[in-house]
């Protein structure tokens, strides 16, 4: 899945495409902090997010993965006889 990153820089858009959330968290936060750019956003293209509404969204998606993970054995087991 791709990710577009977006700032906006003298009135100016800056944009930069990454193939995965981790480059484009990591993009985001590098114009943040290194480049001291505002207004930047992460879309999935599907909703945009902000740098810290991204990184709680994929936080929850992990852990929501790490349940089911946790959760499969126990739903794919049969009932004892």
């Amino acid at each position: 899945m791709t990710f577009s990153v977006t700032a906006y820089v003298d009135n100016c858009l800056v944009s930069a495409t990454t193939e995965n959330a981790k480059e484009a968290f990591a993009k985001a936060v590098e114009w943040h902090v290194v480049r001291k750019l505002t207004d930047i956003s992460i879309s999935d293209g599907i909703k945009s997010y902000s740098i810290d509404g991204f990184a709680s969204a994929m936080a929850l998606r992990e852990i929501a993965n790490t349940v089911e993970t946790a959760a499969a054995p126990e739903l794919n087991a049969k009932p004892k006889t």
